[in-house]
């Protein structure tokens, strides 16, 4: 188990490091878009999409990437009995959220894909939300452990099932155009604010595409 836990973490650091190249190379070479700068977390490689999952939210309904389309996303990762980054980054969110509009509101979405879904059962993500004030703007999606592990892989984090402590996970938060496509990462402690996420979705929305 141990053997294979340190394989899991070695792979995501090397696939971690290649996506940190990409984006080295990508701003070392010169190149520019129109959002480059404008963004306050870090501008993401051209061409990265949202991988594909299938998943429900607390609610029970089904959500997809398809069923976003239209939108700014905000997806992040999330265990619901992780008590340091997820609080600050569920807060955040939903601190952002009220700082647009209703007409922005309508325009975007946020997402948070469970780290682990033997913690996040109905009532302990409703719990979660609740607590932190994030009922009405987060949709936490969860699925079965198997399906759980390939939605993992696409989005090359590691999950707290897999490091064995709900606050030892990937936890960044992201911001998909509204065709999907990897815009910005913000992370905790470093540039994730209310203001700076509040900005990104409107810089986002008025993207095109």
């Amino acid at each position: 188990m141990k053997l294979g836990l340190i394989g899991i973490v070695a792979t995501l650091v090397l696939a971690a490091a290649a996506i940190a190249a990409v984006t080295l190379v990508y701003r070392s070479s010169g190149a520019t878009s129109p959002d480059n700068g404008s963004f306050r977390g870090t501008v993401e490689p051209p061409g990265l999409t949202m991988p594909r999952f299938d998943l429900r939210d607390q609610h029970g309904r089904r959500v997809s990437p398809e069923d976003l389309r239209g939108k700014v996303v905000v997806l992040t990762f999330l265990d619901s009995k992780c008590r340091e980054a997820c609080p600050i980054i569920a807060g955040e969110i939903t601190a952002a959220w009220r700082l647009l509009t209703p007409r922005e509101h309508a325009q975007s979405a946020a997402v948070a894909i469970s780290t682990n879904p033997r913690d996040d059962t109905p009532a302990s993500v409703r719990a979660f939300l609740k607590s932190h004030r994030a009922s009405r703007t987060i949709r936490y999606l969860v699925g079965p452990l198997p399906v759980m592990r390939g939605v993992w892989h696409r989005f090359l984090m590691l999950s707290s099932y897999e490091s064995g402590n709900a606050a030892t996970h990937s936890d960044p938060v992201r911001v998909y155009s509204r065709d999907l496509v990897w815009l910005e990462t913000e992370h905790v402690g470093v540039d994730l604010s209310p203001q700076n996420l509040a900005h990104d979705i409107r810089l986002a929305l008025n993207r095109r595409s």
